[in-house]
């Protein structure tokens, strides 16, 4: 399963290392794909087992310290 969300706020590899972080802990979730658009809106790619709920995915993109803008 594919799942696509921009997150807000991240603005090096650092960040992108977080977020993958938070979201690889996710139960289901196999791997997990950033491209980086510093100072914009970056697309992230979640790849799982099974749809992962759309409200775990923006805590754990909070956790990390950025926000979810939007989602499928």
């Amino acid at each position: 399963m594919e799942q696509q969300v921009e997150v807000a706020g991240m603005t090096c590899e650092h960040c992108v290392r977080a977020v993958t972080e938070e979201l690889t802990a996710l139960d289901g979730v196999s791997d997990v794909h950033i491209e980086l658009i510093s100072g914009g809106n970056s697309p992230v790619t979640i790849l799982s087992e099974d749809l992962v709920d759309p409200d775990l995915i923006a805590a754990a993109v909070d956790e990390a310290g950025y926000q979810v803008v939007s989602g499928d």
